[in-house]
């Protein structure tokens, strides 16, 4: 075992019931039960059993558990149960190697993906117990849990603010798809997981006067609070969240692919104040919200799984760019370069 208490959990992407390529790192925010089984035996039937029992533990926002079945069989016969027991497939054994495992074993794991402990899976109660003393999942550090981000009011004035609403009015905003690589190209879906529409700004002053804004206000705060030199902005849209819609975007990160590697600082600028809901939660770091004033910008890394919540009333406006520098310039060159050669010839 080269994992121990306080180690990042490997994140993985395997096969689940209800999601062929179910992804680890959106379980971020619960507390996670991963029992890896062995193959139908007294020994899975008694763990399962010391599941059920307990199964009060168990709700999605706050705790789930997860069996690993190393067998096609089971898995294919797996469904969820009354208990709240979930299944991933590790036919390959892939996942036990990554956490390094060569007998069955649990792992409790915490809301920001990290072992809190793991043992013999004839031990599981000692898990379970560990879970009854947490309780609530924001709980489980002892101490209140806040995300790492940045927020810097006065960044936009009221009129500029102003100015980019009405580009969206003017427009009327698009759908705004969830990107995905399918047949070897990065595309738009609309796969439920985002309600919300996006207008560009247009190449001219009003972009020009964003970009220098961003640069005069935000950077140097950047600066001091990351150390890092923003050089490079992505991404110059009007969003509006609209509660007629339900407007919400469900937990993701912004940089999982290789086409959006490049991506350093994700930036929520809101444009209005006058809506409800519409906040930034961090899910790893607990349930509390983040919201900028009209005009302030909230910073945050592209890899932390973050979620946009429903708004309940009005409409929320908002301007969302990705910042990043010369080495991810690079960065990205080369993934271009890459995903263009991969395309079949015509």
């Amino acid at each position: 075992m080269t994992l121990a208490a306080g180690a990042p959990a490997p994140h993985f992407r395997a096969p689940s019931p209800v999601n062929p390529a179910f992804e680890f790192a959106s379980l971020g925010g619960r507390l996670v039960l991963l029992a890896f089984l062995p193959p139908p035996s007294p020994e899975r039937a008694a763990c399962l059993d010391r599941i059920a029992a307990r199964a009060d533990l168990f709700r999605d926002d706050n705790a789930v558990v997860f069996c690993v079945l190393p067998d096609a069989a089971s898995f294919a016969a797996a469904a969820d149960t009354p208990h709240g027991l979930r299944w991933f497939s590790d036919v390959s054994g892939e996942l036990a190697r990554r956490f390094g495992i060569e007998a069955p074993r649990w792992f409790l794991i915490d809301p920001g993906l990290r072992i809190i402990e793991h043992g013999p899976l004839d031990q599981v109660d000692a898990a379970l117990d560990m879970i009854a003393a947490i309780g609530d999942a924001d709980a489980h550090a002892g101490v209140p849990v806040t995300a790492p981000v940045l927020l810097v009011p006065r960044v936009l004035e009221p009129a500029f603010c102003r100015e980019l609403i009405a580009v969206y009015e003017a427009d009327g905003g698009a759908p705004s798809g969830v990107m995905h690589t399918i047949g070897g190209k990065f595309v738009g879906r609309f796969d439920g997981q985002k309600k919300r529409r996006d207008a560009d700004i247009p190449d001219g002053p009003l972009r020009e006067g964003l970009r220098s804004r961003l640069a005069l206000r935000l950077a140097p705060q950047i600066k001091r609070a990351f150390q890092f030199d923003v050089t490079r902005i992505e991404r110059y849209i009007v969003a509006c969240y609209d509660a007629a819609e339900g407007g919400f975007f469900k937990p993701h990160i912004d940089n999982g692919a290789p086409q959006t590697a490049h991506r350093k600082f994700a930036v929520t600028i809101n444009l209005n104040d006058d809506f409800e809901g519409g906040d930034l939660r961090f899910p790893e770091f607990g349930r509390r919200t983040y919201r900028a004033p009209a005009g302030g910008a909230v910073v945050f890394s592209c890899s932390l799984l973050h979620e946009a919540t429903p708004v309940t009333s009005g409409r929320r406006f908002a301007t969302l760019p990705f910042l990043y520098d010369e080495a991810a310039q690079r960065l990205r060159e080369a993934n271009a370069r890459a995903e263009a050669a991969a395309q079949p010839s015509a």
